[in-house]
């Protein structure tokens, strides 16, 4: 009887299963004791990666406090070694083994400090094994221009109060104080000292007491924007003549189209550069030039010319549409005179803009340009020795700097309106507005003449209060960021007119003060005072230009404190630190 055959029972299978079924267990083994060892291996890589990533990141943090404690260190050019191959220490202060790092530091980008002073922490950390982690730190000085508010003392008779707004960063060195009626302050306060009345106070952003005190700038801080106007042929030499209202040299900021300009005047007397108050008691305005009036063939006639024909029509002419004008104006003779008997027009040095000659204008040869369209030497400096007066419409980034005070006799305006809802300069791209910066050695003072302030014309009764406004508005504006080595005030800020001119429907002594910048100074000055009704001097109404945060006025003054911006992870391979610093400042 035959029996079938089952498969399993065939002769010569069994011993290669057996044994493909053992290699392929084997291969199994081998596979997975590979794949745990790269485990190992990359988790170590991991470890060791992770432990110079955090060993480079430390070191930018580290070389940015030191840098915070002593700005000395912080190069104007190329750029210096903090660390060098050194060993990178734990949180207990024990090394790391096998893990070294290098810091560099120094400017980057537009290295000139036109435009702010920027710079990079470069850090590379490595190991034993030859791994590296390269990373770079973007930091920024902080510009004086970055505060709305900045005093290194506070006056024991001034404080805020009357239900003050304050918008942007306050700072001061001194004890802040608030009075009772109360102050809101809408950006962050900070102070090397304490706040009194600090109950007073409406902090929408917070405060801080007891902070680093930040030291102002100093005379060597000014010096420095010397050779910068020079370049570009904007460096002035003033006088120290004349009262604090008064001054020998006067700017005038111009614009034509997107460009910017200014006109220097020069004359030995003060008083008529500024249209300043001829001190007379019984008299007033009789003897002024720059007060007058227009007759009726358009012809200006000063109070000086009525005096000498007929002393009795000045008075009437002046308080029936009188008009005042700082010396040198063209309404003064009915158009542009180089040299008018008084003093003269400054005359560029350079080829007259073709704007300016395409435009008709008569005084084009003495228009300084300050962009470099027309002069390609312009650094964005203007530079003063002494005093000089001030007034204008600013079309450009510029800062103007004086060793003496920088008196503001008139309206100082942008171009663009700084309040335009349009303007949006957080991105940093501020190209088409417009920075002013007023760096004074001494004082910045809003000028008692009789353009700022109305005045009696026959100054028959010192208390009658018949005062007059010569102005084409009835309050002052000023656009900048004002730092003053002295202090910002208003000149007789507690004397003159009270209760003549309307602020916001409140009336005051000469009414409104709008302010759209900034002030720093090293003491507080005042610009008005109580009488009631009203007062006198000015009501502030202060607001902060946020786009001097990102934009600052050229080469201006700056806090020695570096903030961090972005990082970057940089390729090691290759790497080489002064290349990559000769890149990073490139067409700069």
């Amino acid at each position: 009887m035959d029996r079938t055959r089952l498969p399993y029972a065939r002769p010569g299978i069994a011993l290669p299963v057996v044994l493909f079924a053992m290699l392929a267990v084997g291969a199994i083994a081998t596979a997975a004791a590979l794949l745990n060892a790269n485990a190992v291996l990359i988790h170590t890589f991991d470890e060791r990666q992770s432990v110079l990533e955090a060993a480079a990141d430390a070191g930018l943090e580290e070389a940015r406090a030191r840098l915070n404690g002593n700005p000395d260190l912080y190069p104007d050019t190329g750029f210096v070694v903090l660390e060098r191959d050194a060993p990178v220490l734990d949180a207990r202060g024990r090394p790391i083994p096998n893990v070294r790092r290098s810091v560099y530091v120094g400017p980057t980008g537009v290295t000139t400090g036109q435009y702010g002073v920027f710079g990079s922490i470069v850090v590379e950390a490595v190991d034993a094994g030859g791994a590296r982690v390269v990373r770079r730190a973007e930091i920024t000085d902080q510009s004086f221009a970055r505060f709305a508010y900045f005093t290194d003392e506070e006056p024991s008779n001034i404080a805020f109060g009357g239900g003050d707004q304050i918008f942007g960063p306050v700072h001061t060195n001194d004890v802040l104080k608030i009075y009772d009626s109360g102050a809101t302050f809408h950006g962050p306060v900070t102070t090397a000292e304490t706040i009194s009345g600090v109950g007073y106070g409406d902090f929408r952003q917070g405060y801080e007491e007891g902070v680093a005190r930040i030291p102002m700038p100093e005379t060597e801080d000014l010096e420095k924007l010397r050779d910068l106007a020079e370049a570009g042929d904007l460096d002035f030499s003033g006088s120290m003549a004349g009262s604090s209202s008064q001054a020998t040299l006067r700017i005038e900021f111009d614009t034509i189209g997107d460009h910017g300009f200014i006109k220097v005047y020069q004359s030995n007397d003060p008083a008529w550069v500024t249209a300043d108050v001829p001190y007379d008691y019984w008299r007033g305005l009789e003897n002024s030039e720059n007060c007058g009036h227009y007759e009726k063939d358009g012809t200006f006639r000063s109070a000086a010319d009525h005096g000498r024909g007929d002393p009795h029509s000045w008075e009437a002419a002046l308080r029936n549409g009188g008009r005042c004008y700082l010396g040198g104006s063209d309404s003064l003779f009915g158009g542009f005179v180089p040299d008018d008997g008084n003093g003269r027009w400054l005359r560029w040095p350079g080829q007259p803009a073709d704007i300016a000659v395409d435009a008709g204008r008569a005084d084009a040869a003495y228009l300084f340009p300050i962009s470099r369209a027309y002069n390609p030497d312009f650094k964005g400096v203007i530079f003063v020795e002494g005093k000089v007066a001030v007034s204008g419409v600013v079309r450009g980034h510029v800062t103007l700097a004086a060793t003496g005070d920088i008196i503001i006799v008139d309206d100082l305006e942008y171009a663009t309106d700084p309040g335009a809802a349009d303007r949006n300069c957080a991105d940093g791209d501020v190209t088409n507005d417009d920075i002013l910066g007023l760096f004074s050695g001494d004082d910045v003072i809003v000028a008692n003449n009789t353009i700022n302030a109305p005045t009696d014309p026959d100054d028959d009764n010192a208390w009658d209060n018949d005062f007059v406004s010569f102005d084409d508005t009835p309050e002052e504006v000023i656009h900048a960021t004002i730092l003053a080595l002295s202090e910002f005030t208003v000149d007789d800020y507690d004397s003159g007119a009270w209760s003549t001119e309307r602020c916001e429907g409140k009336m005051w002594g000469r009414g409104c003060l709008y302010l759209t910048g900034g002030v720093i100074q090293k003491r507080r000055g005042a610009v008005g005072a109580i009488r009631d009704p009203g007062g006198y001097g000015y009501l502030k109404r202060y607001s902060y230009d946020q786009c001097v945060r990102t934009s600052p006025p050229p080469f201006f003054p700056t806090t020695g404190h570096f903030t961090r911006g972005h990082v970057f992870e940089v390729d090691p391979n290759g790497f080489d630190v002064a290349e990559y610093f000769r890149l990073l400042t490139a067409g700069s």
